[in-house]
């Protein structure tokens, strides 16, 4: 006598592939309709730049990553604001995970191009060129420059770029960490190991050394920081009252150490640095007689010289400074040094 075996239901087999397989139509459904937002998005955001005077070109956008990241690839990118700056790129590539497209991450694989108004084009090139941008539904957002190792090379024919290269730039925007509901953001800058150009007030201020610079500050007025425009990004800003306020950083220039605070700058109607900047210095007197032996730039050697000689009677202490921003200049007590950095 013979029994048939018993017979296995396979259903629970079937059922987690069914599950896997819905799953995956789904997730695939959604990120093409994320990949088709980003495009529509993408398209209407340039026209509505071209409206306000940019100028904008590139070759055919492609859009890859499934499953799990959107990929926007932009070959041949020239972006210019209507300031006259802007960047041009071989390609721009813009990257997000799927699950979370409110963090994007954009790189320039093969170096960039920066215009510079009517001082001129300069490429740059280097380990990493990054830019991220994240909380985009937020009143402000975070962003992130990151530069490793950045080579620059000015144009023919445009001025000459403050510094040849560094080890690493980062520039970061946030939130005032304070008080996130205020009508302000944090900043904050740093500039490792550069090397100013042969002959330039970077090499002569760090004696052919390095320069480092650590800043940071708030952004006060910031709503009304604006895109780019024919007047610049902090025109309507400065007309607003906008102000930049506890500042503090340090720099390193050679041998010469310096810290720096102030309790506001701002920008005048010709767009420069205007306000007072106090260091405690130690070693001051030789980046400023380095400075007033350089070659090149807007440098005015004959002030230099004087605040340097001003500075040696101090000898190598800690001496306490003002480096004061007026009339488009910058001033070390009576000397004149060169022109107020210019905002826009």
């Amino acid at each position: 006598m013979t029994t048939d075996s018993p017979r296995h239901s396979r259903r629970g087999i079937i059922v987690p592939f069914t599950i896997a397989g819905v799953v995956l139509v789904a997730w695939t459904a959604w990120w093409f309709f994320l990949v088709q937002q980003i495009e529509t998005r993408l398209d209407a955001q340039v026209e509505a730049l071209k409206q306000n005077g940019w100028t904008i070109s590139h070759a055919e956008v492609t859009t890859t990553g499934w499953p799990f990241r959107a990929r926007v690839a932009i070959p041949h990118a020239d972006i210019v604001a209507p300031s006259g700056h802007g960047i041009s790129a071989p390609e721009l590539v813009a990257e997000a995970n799927a699950w979370n497209p409110d963090h994007w991450v954009v790189v320039a694989p093969e170096g960039l191009t920066l215009a510079r108004a009517d001082k001129g084009k300069v490429g740059v090139r280097g380990d990493g060129l990054r830019f991220s941008i994240s909380r985009l539904r937020e009143r402000f957002p975070d962003l992130r420059v990151e530069l490793i190792r950045p080579v620059f090379t000015a144009h023919e024919d445009a001025e000459p770029f403050p510094i040849a290269s560094a080890d690493r730039i980062q520039f970061e925007a946030r939130p005032h960490r304070e008080d996130e509901t205020a009508d302000a953001i944090d900043v904050l800058f740093n500039l490792q190991e550069a090397r100013g150009r042969p002959g330039g007030p970077v090499e002569g201020a760090t004696q052919e050394g390095r320069l480092t610079v650590r800043l940071e500050g708030v952004v006060r007025e910031a709503s009304h920081l604006a895109g780019p425009t024919a007047a610049g990004v902090f025109a309507a800003w400065t007309e607003a009252g906008g102000r930049l306020s506890d500042v503090r950083g340090e720099l390193i220039a050679g041998e010469s150490r310096a810290r720096l605070t102030s309790t506001g700058l701002s920008a005048g109607a010709d767009g420069r640095l205007q306000g007072d900047l106090s260091l405690n210095a130690e070693s001051a007197g030789a980046a400023i007689t380095g400075l007033a032996r350089s070659r090149e730039g807007a440098v005015n050697r004959v002030g230099a010289a004087g605040a340097a000689a001003a500075t040696a009677i101090q000898g190598e202490r800690d001496v306490d400074l003002t480096i004061r921003f007026r009339d488009g200049r910058t001033w070390l007590g009576p000397f004149a040094l060169a022109p107020a950095p210019r905002l826009f």
